[in-house]
């Protein structure tokens, strides 16, 4: 045979050959040209032999390299300095540092900030989590993102300000907080005398909702917000046009950990508030109890010296609630100045619901501040169009003209569904709005991912759940997503490659289909056609009715398909002082505990002269002639090791322990 082709049946070079064959004990000289065939046969032989012999030591070099990095295999990260602006969302931040928003979100409450994924974090807190997050976070150029928004919320706070003898007083707006579970609805039920909550799927409010009540000859506006914590965005919207809250405290729960959110909530808009101590009429309610949990957070009740309000309620049986109200009246009057806006001037508020009705098309839910608003007025959010007012509805249903301040009313005739929490106002000047209605339509539909991009090593690894999701109302849309959020992990990307309002489509399985995608309804169905096509094309479509359940099986998703890491643990090491005896495929020995303690492994590593010589496993170890899972350090044992590396005296065992991250 041709040195030639031996040296390519090996794949390797001819000088690659013979500079490595007389390592190998064939001297066959350097000038060599052709071998025997026998002897090449030979070769062949050891060369295979000598390359499992370096994979298995590089092996060994990498087992005892990773856990000597620590005990999960990671080395210290250098800090990387990031610019960001002096205000910036919680998403962005997360973006901006390539971490999951999840473990930002984590990050802020340990240093007790409670918030969202699209709330804004100033300069300062953004430094301290970048700084715990090994990051050194400098100041960069102001982000114009939310421009538009910023500039809606001031323009509405200008006018909210504006006083004069023009001023009316409107109906004060308050809004219901507090813990899942805790009678939020319940209450609103008693004061409206209405069952909302057997019309809401789990008895949990699933969308916000505007109603108003009358009490000693005055309205009063209430915004109902979902107590479940994915819906938090929707509940600090809330918040942020309200005059009053209502926290709702169970007297036979006391307080609880979506309270002191609510608490958080509550402190940070300034809002006056009023404790309603729910569910007085059940045995194990404790009044002095919630009280005194209260205090503990610093509001102390008014019976106890402080300034907090309580009042307790049954929601049940209708004890209280008309205390409840006066009490409410009385503290909305103590800033009674606030409630002076002007009626005579264009509407201006913002969006507490949106969403698309079969028969009405986008329609959405606006709370009045400022204003009257009349059938016929043009609508806009920011410098959008979104449509010409065709109807306008009460919180009954009733057909209206007009909405005055302090007043819900649902808006039907709009071209686009408006953000919850958007700042909508009538038209002043047509002519000079942006009239692209198309251009919003796309910038709605974008995909949105609720995972940070992260480093191109990090893609890598990571694994995708494709979704298109499709709700019946946009808050529930926005909840949902921002819920999604908070299960992302370093290895599993849950990406939203479609979104939207209304019935699931064929588009939607076609989509579905080219992306890989699963579809998920909430409260929606598809027609049976569609349904059909998306069990010809295999496309997996789910219905919930509860977020709760959703949520549930995303998770279960994201945890069959996270990437396992195997990490290695360097546990303890032996040094072999006695040969027992010597089996076709193991081996008995004794020696003493050197370092660490000493367990029952399946990756054993021999290192004989400082070298890694090879690995196999011990299944048994023996201490005082009794059989045991672990012996301690300057201890002696005996142990049966199997695996091919014939074990001498002298001879040091590394005992490694595996994990799954």
């Amino acid at each position: 045979m041709n040195v030639a082709d031996l040296a390519r049946k090996l794949k390797v070079t001819n000088n690659e050959l013979l500079d490595k064959l007389p390592l190998l004990g064939f001297d066959i000289g350097k000038r060599a040209i052709k071998i025997d065939d026998r002897l090449a046969n030979k070769i062949m032989e050891a060369w295979k032999l000598s390359d499992r012999k370096e994979q298995e030591k590089a092996k060994l070099e990498e087992i005892r390299g990773s856990a000597a990095t620590g005990e999960e295999g990671t080395v210290a990260k250098e800090i990387t300095e990031v610019a960001i602006p002096q205000v910036i969302t919680v998403r962005e931040f997360a973006s901006k540092i390539n971490l999951p928003v999840n473990k930002v979100l984590v990050s802020l409450m340990k240093n007790g900030v409670l918030a969202s994924m699209n709330e804004r974090i100033d300069f300062d807190t953004a430094s301290i989590i970048g700084e715990e997050l090994g990051f050194k976070i400098i100041a960069g150029e102001e982000s114009g993102a939310s421009d538009a928004d910023a500039d809606s919320q001031q323009k509405l706070k200008d006018i909210l300000c504006e006083k004069g003898d023009d001023c009316l007083q409107r109906p004060p707006v308050i809004v219901v907080m507090g813990h899942v579970d805790h009678g939020k609805t319940k209450i609103l039920d008693a004061i409206r005398k209405t069952d909302v909550v057997s019309g809401e799927s789990g008895g949990i409010t699933q969308h916000i909702g505007a109603y108003q009540v009358r009490k000693n000859g005055r309205l009063l506006t209430f915004i109902d917000t979902p107590g479940h914590e994915a819906f938090t965005a929707m509940r600090s919207r809330g918040a942020r046009v309200a005059d009053v809250a209502i926290l709702v405290v169970a007297a036979d729960d006391g307080v609880q950990p979506q309270t002191k959110e609510a608490i958080k909530i509550i402190q940070d808009a300034k809002l006056s508030f009023v404790v309603a101590i729910n569910k007085i009429d059940k045995p194990e309610a404790n009044i002095e109890k919630v009280k005194q949990d209260l205090s503990s957070l610093g509001l102390l009740p008014e019976d106890w010296g402080g300034t907090v309000v309580c009042s307790p309620v049954s929601a049940k049986v209708g004890t209280g609630i008309d205390d409840l109200l006066d009490t409410v009246l009385l503290v909305s009057d103590l800033d009674k100045e606030n409630l002076m806006v002007k009626h005579e001037r264009l509407a201006i508020g913002t969006i507490v619901e949106s969403h698309v009705d079969k028969g009405e098309g986008p329609v959405a839910t606006i709370l009045i501040q400022a204003g009257t608003l009349h059938v016929g007025d043009n609508l806009v959010v920011g410098n959008s169009l979104y449509g010409k007012v065709r109807a306008l509805k009460d919180y009954k249903g009733e057909v209206v003209s007009e909405a005055l301040p302090g007043t819900p009313v649902k808006i039907i005739g709009l071209k686009l569904s408006p953000e919850v929490g958007s700042v909508m106002e009538v038209a002043v000047d047509l002519k000079n709005l942006n009239r692209d209605i198309k251009k919003q339509k796309n910038i709605q539909g974008k995909d949105l991912s609720v995972l940070s991009s992260g480093t191109e090593e990090q893609q890598e690894r990571q694994r995708s759940i494709n979704l298109i999701i499709k709700a019946d109302v946009l808050g529930s849309l926005e909840a949902i997503i921002e819920s999604l959020s908070k299960l992302e992990t370093a290895d599993v990307k849950v990406k939203v490659v479609g979104k939207g309002l209304g019935i699931i489509t064929e588009a939607d399985v076609l989509k579905a289909e080219t992306a890989g995608a699963k579809i998920i309804g909430f409260h929606v169905k598809p027609v049976i056609n569609v349904a059909n096509l998306a069990r010809d094309k295999k496309v997996e479509v789910k219905f919930y009715e509860v977020i709760y359940h959703l949520i549930e099986d995303i998770q279960k998703d994201i945890e069959l398909a996270a990437y396992k890491e195997v990490t290695k643990k360097l546990m303890g090491k032996l040094e072999i002082i006695k040969i027992f005896r010597k089996e076709s495929a193991s081996m008995i020995v004794g020696g003493r505990v050197t370092e660490g303690d000493i367990i029952i492994t399946n990756l054993a590593v021999v290192i004989r002269h400082g070298e890694a010589i090879g690995m196999g496993k011990v299944n048994r170890l023996e201490c005082l002639r009794k059989s045991v899972d672990k012996v301690f350090s300057d201890q002696e044992c005996g142990l049966n090791f199997e695996g091919k590396v014939a074990l001498e005296i002298g001879d040091v065992i590394e005992f490694y322990q595996e994990g799954e991250k």
